[in-house]
């Protein structure tokens, strides 16, 4: 998480904007201001990490810029965070799910306390950042949040429900392993990685198949691939964490000589 922030929702000159901005300048934060419409923050290349909703007392021709930030967090795993009164912050929960907000900052605003949270978000942030970075691909809902769970104590886990959609998010990510759904519909795994392998910005990204078959001819097929390696999906949850643990620890023993 860099220091970015983009602020929007109220006016530019209300007393909230000003004082919010004024007072993430003095702590070395770089502040852009957008008003909260579809055609100006589709403009935007890229929205920062720290993104600052400002409700007012109307938010009803936000609606669709709302529904645009809320589904770009979804997609660019980002989150946002809410400033206004109760009512107002019940409203903007209307769009923006639990899972995306990372504060809720509710008025009268103690700025002092905003810009120490989000100062602490910053430092849990770098240490995340040391952290090997790992991208499930899996068809299955229910199957990525699980290996989620299982390794994002130790790991920083991304995922994609589709190969299009791992695609798109190794276009701006180079992550240090891909656990990869070897039977996916549409683009399969073996297609993917085939893909991925095509091209020189990530080619070298280490595959580890996950399958569902345990036969030998099932285990041939996956192993014929060349991957990193292949994890049963019936497998025990500390067996799967334990897998990945060794890969990343074989390739650092290998990197130093060992």
């Amino acid at each position: 998480m860099s220091k970015k922030v983009l602020l929007t929702g109220e006016n530019r000159d209300s007393f909230m904007i000003s004082s919010i901005r004024h007072t993430l300048l003095e702590h070395e934060y770089e502040v852009q201001y957008e008003p909260l419409k579809v055609n100006k923050l589709s403009e935007l290349k890229e929205i920062p990490d720290i993104l600052i909703l400002c409700a007012h007392e109307d938010m009803r021709d936000s609606q669709d810029a709302m529904i645009y930030l809320k589904d770009y967090c979804a997609e660019h795993e980002k989150k946002i965070c809410l400033v206004g009164y109760a009512e107002e912050i019940k409203r903007l929960q209307m769009y923006f799910p639990d899972s995306i907000i990372q504060f809720i900052f509710q008025r009268p605003l103690n700025v002092k306390e905003m810009i120490e949270q989000l100062n602490e978000a910053l430092e849990q942030e770098k240490l995340e950042e040391k952290k090997k970075h790992i991208l499930v691909v899996d068809d299955s809902g229910t199957m990525l949040r699980t290996i989620k769970t299982w390794l994002e104590s130790k790991y920083r886990v991304s995922m994609a429900s589709s190969g299009a959609m791992a695609i798109s998010f190794l276009a701006t990510n180079h992550p240090d392993l891909i656990l990869l759904d070897y039977e996916m519909p549409i683009c399969t795994g073996p297609q993917f990685m085939e893909m991925i392998r095509a091209e020189v910005s990530t080619s070298s990204i280490p595959v580890i198949f996950l399958t569902a078959k345990g036969d030998r001819e099932s285990v041939e097929a996956v192993l014929s691939l060349k991957p990193a390696g292949y994890l049963l999906k019936t497998m025990k949850p500390e067996e799967i964490v334990e897998a990945v643990d060794q890969f990343f620890e074989k390739r650092k023993n290998k990197t130093i000589g060992f």
